[in-house]
């Protein structure tokens, strides 16, 4: 069984740059995608990014594209989102969540999430 812990959130003001870390801990990392997803207050969960487990191919929804890029360490222990130029519209908690069958496919594990804000 996987568990993810993300860390790296916090306040910051709009324009910055934050990076988060999603650290996963557990048998057979290489068989698993990580993906990076948030939930704003008052909407649904939606997804950002996803690094794919068999050649490391980044995926990317449109609220990250352009912005966000995901990267995973070479012993896929940590997963790496790069925020820039950050908004208010960012403002939510961030999760990240491990696939065995590649990116698009069922998320069986999720961490507790992290809290960013962006506020001036």
């Amino acid at each position: 069984q996987l568990q993810l812990v993300e860390s790296g959130g916090g306040l910051v003001q709009p324009g910055d740059s934050m990076s988060l870390s999603c650290k996963a801990s557990g048998p057979y990392l290489d068989d698993y995608a990580i993906a990076w997803f948030r939930r704003a207050p008052g909407k649904k969960r939606e997804g950002l990014a996803c690094v794919d487990n068999s050649d490391q191919s980044p995926f990317y929804e449109d609220p990250a594209r352009g912005r966000f890029t995901i990267s995973r360490d070479n012993t896929n222990t940590i997963t790496y989102l790069q925020m820039n130029s950050l908004n208010s519209e960012d403002t939510a908690v961030y999760y990240c969540g491990a696939a065995q069958y590649g990116c698009g496919f069922e998320y069986e594990y999720w961490g507790q999430g992290i809290q960013v804000t962006v506020s001036s």
